[in-house]
């Protein structure tokens, strides 16, 4: 507020203001510029707004969860191809293993001894184990059809309510069934300790192949016999030559001591278990690197198999597995260079003393050249140091090439993160334009829905002045029927009376009057004698109606019906 006017914000009464306040509070709630709060109104479209918010909130809610399934299903449907794909390798692979395995057990049994003791021992174990079945397994499976057995017949005298044999006992059955288990639980035991130790011996020779697989290197840093047998004249050349390969040689070994400790380290602050590594190795292995959206699908795979580990920690494990993997193929490209540069240091180590042999020999028979000699030398070490020069370029080339693939492999990683933040940005701008779509189509929905409303009021308000104007009229023609019903009964009762009084002239008319006359009684009757034929003359009688009829006209029927329509 500093540097602004404060009268701006003084408030400034008048007189006019006062005088409206007044005629406010006289007029009161009659006020024409106040109206009265509709509360039932408000609280209605206040509930017609929850329950349409409720209702979108669901529909939400409902579209999230077929999302989820929808997900939860393409991925099922991509794990069950690669579990196919897999399973169609591994069989493949089987079949091509097993077929070379037993052609060359076929081709080495013929050659070898050791080969036909083993397909001896082969069958021995065979049988053994046939043995072993017939010894506990059988007996087993006899005990458990007895039991069945009497079971199904007890239950059909239980049923039929008939006594079984004398031979059947209970107890004796139970107490030989806890034998039986005991024996087999004492097998099961015995098994498993056998079963431990077959495992630890294993994992013994493995360890043991491992450490000599590890050894190979170290044992290796001995100067080849090749190289130590061979006859070189000079000592000082054959002294150096030995010396360059045990310096190139330390710097290998330096580098694998220090991949070797990386892993160690690795190794030493992991927790998984043995068998959660070989869930997550194989499972990584199973998916192709061509396989689209790879990354998600196995994390997806090993959430699955692995559930008590959090999405974190098999993402940090993940890394440690491809860091571990990268550590060993760097170890296997070490020695495999190393190998390379042991048999390029073999072959210019004896060319290099055949050419100090065959120099040193030009030097006995040119006795007096020693000039001739010191070239020799001279151009031996510069090809020696030019070698040596040559061999610490290539390895340096191959260190930044490990290296170069690492960075790769590192951006590569970056790269798929920020490709999958990306894709949960999208998706989520694409729900907030989905909420926001919702919102826009309910708010002109509703806003339909009221000019709706306010086109029905007034149509009915219309409809009710229209009703109004139908129950006066209706009124009016009831009274008018009422009036005409009263008119008709009185003309009806009048009626009726004329037709009594006729009725009653008739019935005067046509009372017996005759006296007894059995001759009359007997002979023929006027109607006899006209069927007859007998006197009877033709003549038109025009006999008067028994009551007068009243009735409407055309016209009038014509003004009633049109009235009624109306």
């Amino acid at each position: 507020m500093m540097g602004r006017d404060v009268r701006a914000f003084a408030p400034v009464h008048r007189t006019k203001d006062i005088s409206d306040l007044v005629i406010r509070m006289k007029n009161g709630i009659g006020s024409s510029k106040y109206k009265p709060v509709d509360y039932q109104q408000l609280r209605a479209e206040t509930e017609a707004k929850k329950l349409a918010s409720a209702n979108i909130q669901i529909k939400i809610m409902k579209t999230q969860h077929a999302a989820k399934i929808t997900k939860d299903q393409m991925l099922a449907k991509q794990h069950c191809q690669v579990w196919w794909r897999e399973h169609r390798r591994l069989t493949e692979n089987r079949s091509k293993i097993e077929s070379e395995l037993k052609s060359f057990l076929d081709e080495a049994g013929l050659r070898l001894p050791f080969f036909s003791d083993m397909n001896d021992l082969e069958q021995q174990l065979l049988e053994e184990r046939e043995q072993f079945m017939s010894s506990t397994v059988q007996p087993i499976w006899q005990l458990q059809d007895d039991l069945k057995q009497r079971i199904s017949e007890l239950s059909y005298h239980l049923s039929h309510q008939s006594q079984m044999q004398n031979d059947f006992d209970p107890e004796r059955i139970i107490e030989e069934v806890e034998f039986v288990k005991e024996q087999q639980q004492a097998l099961i035991e015995q098994l498993s300790e056998e079963q431990e130790a077959l495992e630890k011996e294993l994992k013994d020779c493995e360890a043991q192949a491992l450490f000599d697989s590890e050894d190979v290197p170290w044992a290796l840093k001995e100067v080849p016999q090749v190289v130590q047998e061979a006859e070189c004249p000079y000592a000082d050349l054959k002294h150096s030559l030995i010396g360059e390969y045990q310096q190139f040689t330390e710097g290998y070994l330096a580098k694998l001591q220090e991949i070797s400790q990386q892993a160690k380290e690795m190794d030493s602050n992991c927790s998984w278990s043995d068998e959660e590594h070989w869930i997550l190795y194989f499972i990584i292995n199973q998916h192709p690197q061509d396989l689209p959206n790879r990354r998600a699908i196995y994390i997806d795979m090993l959430s699955k198999h692995l559930p008590h580990k959090a999405r974190q920690e098999l993402v940090n494990h993940e890394n440690l597995y491809y860091a571990h993997r990268f550590a060993k193929d760097q170890r296997a490209a070490l020695l495999e260079s190393w190998a390379r540069y042991r048999k390029d240091f073999v072959l210019k180590a004896i060319m290099t003393m055949a050419e100090a042999c065959s120099a040193y020999e030009t030097e006995i028979i040119l006795a007096n050249d020693r000039k001739k000699q010191q070239e020799i030398c001279t151009e031996l070490n510069e090809k020696v140091m030019q070698w040596r020069a040559h061999q610490e370029e290539a390895a340096r080339l191959e260190s930044s090439i490990a290296a170069r693939e690492r960075e790769r492999e590192k951006q590569r990683e970056r790269q798929e993160r920020e490709r999958e933040r990306t894709r949960r940005v999208d998706e989520k701008e694409k729900i907030q334009k989905y909420k926001a779509e919702k919102q826009q189509a309910w708010e002109e929905l509703q806003k339909r829905d009221l000019q709706r409303l306010e086109q029905l009021r007034k149509i009915m308000a219309q409809q009710a002045e229209k009703d109004k104007e139908r129950v006066v009229y209706r009124q009016q023609l009831l009274e008018k029927r009422l009036l005409e019903k009263k008119e008709s009964a009185w003309l009806e009762e009048q009626e009726e009376e004329e037709r009594q009084r006729r009725l009653e002239a008739l019935r005067q008319q046509v009372a017996v009057i005759a006296e007894f006359d059995p001759v009359r009684m007997m002979g023929d009757t006027k109607a006899s004698k006209a069927r007859l034929g007998i006197g009877v003359e033709e003549e038109f009688l025009l006999q008067r109606p028994l009551f007068e009829l009243h009735t409407y006209s055309e016209q009038q029927v014509n003004t009633f019906i049109y009235s009624q329509g109306k």
